[in-house]
């Protein structure tokens, strides 16, 4: 129930926005359609669904044919039976059925039927981390375009300042000191807008990187939805409905199953055959006819000895199923940290959110009265210039606890499996569907059937400009 209404809330959050700028949403849904993380691993999940079909083969029915042409170069002794020495047509079929294989096709075909809901939740999981990627990549851009024009602001607030303390140093009012002091704050804040403009830079590669394009204006990302009220709440949620927690279980069960179909190979297989032959002898053969044959038969193959190769084996599978056991121990522990640990820094940023709204309102008004204050001369330029320092460092602390706060809260929801494609109901066409391939080819019986070659999914972010020269390939440069 919390799951649904969570999604529900994310939906119409998405779902707000405007045509002037590109939203979350939009990002999202380009991030879905082309990001290779995502394609990629749709492609490795294919490979996975053609696993069942490889195992249900091993118990169908085998035919197979032979044809040859042969002729006699020499005979003597009993071999000389006065017959012709060919050529001689020889043609056969054979059809085998497996009827009893110690249950190996059986555990197989279970076992590639669990790695096909491993790779599901897999795929579930790589959704989610991406889009959590790609929101971070979105705040970042917001909060560093946010720090590049507070310090630009602040660039320009302090070039007044210094013609504003030059001017009254022209007329005695103040001293070198303070002349020098104005000097030094402006040029540390031009550094420190160089340095923003620096990060901006990076964070908007990073953000072409992961969502596929350069970003425009980006409008503020709507409200999160209701969050959980405890951080034992969150661990329960996720605890129910994290895909790489569904994933290592899923590929649990397959080692088991892999155990047990080790453990067949033991066993005594069961298969009816059948086989049809045909002689032709062409040319002078001295009386020789054509014929045929046909039989059917059961056969039986009961392994006695195999080198110590089943035992082998089954410790093998054994030794894969306990690190498979092991491992989701291991990831269990991950999700229940990772949960607790973006509880934590959601819930940190929200109160620092409130923080910094605090300082920033007062560290307006405080700049406003030592600026007053300065103008009868009981403050000096240094207080001035410390003032306007810490209303920027309060604004700046602002803007990135918000982006905190907001890369916090998806992280959670991805924590508690609610970050994917289907939670989000992104409206850039119909979502990929695994459930197609997998009825597609799962049971497919043709030995000639295959896909046509792979069409690149995923887009390329390098421009015209970034095109090396005409004839050179990348890996030449």
């Amino acid at each position: 129930m919390i799951r649904n209404i969570s999604i529900a809330s994310l939906l119409v959050a998405l779902a707000t926005g405007t045509a002037s700028a590109d939203t979350l949403r939009e990002a999202l849904v380009s991030t879905y359609r082309a990001n290779p993380t995502l394609t990629s691993q749709r492609e490795s999940l294919k490979a996975t669904d053609a696993g069942v079909a490889v195992a249900r083969s091993a118990g169908r029915p085998t035919v197979s044919g032979t044809a040859g042409v042969t002729r006699d170069l020499t005979r003597s002794g009993r071999f000389d039976v006065g017959t012709g020495r060919g050529p001689f047509l020889n043609a056969g079929v054979d059809v085998s059925l497996p009827l009893f294989q110690g249950g190996t096709v059986k555990n197989d075909i279970k076992a590639a039927k669990s790695r096909v809901e491993a790779g599901r939740a897999t795929l579930r999981a790589v959704e989610g981390d991406v889009f959590t990627e790609a929101v971070a990549a979105y705040m970042d851009v917001i909060r560093d375009r946010a720090t590049v024009e507070l310090n630009n602001n602040n660039v320009k607030v302090l070039e007044t300042n210094l013609q504003a303390t030059r001017d009254r140093f022209e007329i005695g009012d103040v001293t070198r000191t303070d002349v020098a002091q104005s000097e030094a704050r402006l040029a540390l804040a031009r550094s420190r807008l160089t340095l923003a403009q620096g990060r901006l830079i990076a964070t908007e590669e990073n953000y072409r990187r992961v969502i596929g394009k350069h970003p425009d204006q980006l409008q503020p990302p709507p409200p999160l939805p209701p969050l959980p009220a405890t951080a034992d709440e969150a661990v329960r949620i996720a605890l129910a409905d994290n895909p790489d927690l569904v994933a290592v279980t899923r590929q649990a069960e397959a080692a088991g199953y892999d155990v047990r179909a080790a453990r067949g190979t033991r066993l005594p297989t069961v298969s009816a055959v059948a086989a049809g032959d045909y002689f032709d002898a062409t040319g002078d053969d001295k009386g020789l006819q054509s014929g045929t044959a046909t039989s059917i038969g059961v056969q039986t193959r009961i392994p006695l000895y195999q080198g110590g190769l089943p035992a082998a084996r089954i410790r093998q599978a054994q030794a894969f199923e306990g690190q498979a056991l092991e491992q989701r121990v291991g990831t269990e522990r991950a999700v229940v940290s990772n949960t607790r640990s973006a509880y934590a820094d959601y819930q940190s940023a929200l109160d620092a959110i409130k923080s910094n709204d605090v300082a920033v309102k007062a560290n307006e008004l405080a700049l406003e009265g030592v600026r007053a204050e300065n103008s009868v001369g009981t403050r000096t330029i240094l207080d001035v210039l410390d003032a306007e320092q810490e209303l920027l460092n309060s604004q700046v602390l602002l803007v990135t606890a918000r982006r905190d706060a907001y890369v916090a809260g998806f992280q959670l929801l991805n924590s508690m499996g609610q970050a994917e494609a289907e939670d989000l109901g992104l409206d850039g066409g119909a979502l990929y569907d695994p459930l197609g391939n997998y009825r597609r080819v799962a049971g497919d019986w043709n030995d000639w059937s295959s896909d046509p070659k792979h069409p690149t999914v995923a887009t390329s972010t390098v421009t015209a400009a970034e095109q090396p020269p005409q004839g050179v390939t990348p890996a030449a440069q």
